[in-house]
């Protein structure tokens, strides 16, 4: 279980790729904070480090994860959101994320108001029935408040803190990012059928 408060910047120092799925080696402050078998929210998706050294953890992506997040769009030398789990003491500052991606959306655009930038996603229909407006998402890992939403996209709002915090503060239009809605919604949903 996350927050959506991104604690660290990291850097994707190498990337073995295999028939089998693909092991990320991710480079961060946040290295002595993780044990082996840690879960690590990269980008939104939950992670299991698998080593740790020289300041970077390692990770299995399978491809189950790799088809269904934005985690294969990411190369060497990306910078990747992270956030390692919450703690029963911690305060809960975002909303409850779980790591567990629905699916991925695309930045349509980013524009000035003010000193924030409002970012618009295009987003599929099966997650944009969960999306409304004053309701969490988390996008990349990010907790986020939606400022807007129509049949076919959503907005949020970013403040300067989180434009140089995480990575949406260089989100251009075009760019995948992973999308968890949230998840008492489908609880809903599922309990109205």
């Amino acid at each position: 279980m996350f927050t959506g408060l991104v604690q660290d910047l990291g850097s994707v120092a190498e990337i073995e790729t295999g028939d089998e799925g693909v092991r990320l080696i991710v480079r961060t402050a946040l290295a002595d904070e993780i044990s082996l078998g840690d879960s690590v929210a990269v980008n939104g998706v939950c992670l299991t480090a698998t080593s740790i050294a020289d300041g970077a953890f390692s990770a299995d992506v399978m491809n189950e994860s790799l088809r269904r997040t934005s985690l294969g769009a990411v190369g060497q030398g990306s910078t990747v959101n992270l956030e390692l789990p919450l703690r029963a003491a911690d305060r809960l500052g975002g909303h409850f994320v779980q790591g567990h991606v629905d699916g991925v959306a695309t930045v349509r655009d980013a524009v000035d108001d003010g000193f924030a930038r409002v970012v618009t996603f295009d987003a599929p229909p099966e997650l944009l029935r969960y999306i409304v407006e004053k309701g969490s998402i988390a996008v990349d890992g990010v907790s986020l408040t939606v400022s807007a939403v129509d049949e076919s996209s959503f907005a949020v709002s970013l403040i300067p803190e989180t434009l140089e915090r995480t990575t949406l503060g260089s989100a251009v239009s075009g760019r995948p990012v992973n999308l968890e809605v949230d998840v008492l919604a489908k609880y809903v949903e599922k309990l109205v059928r």
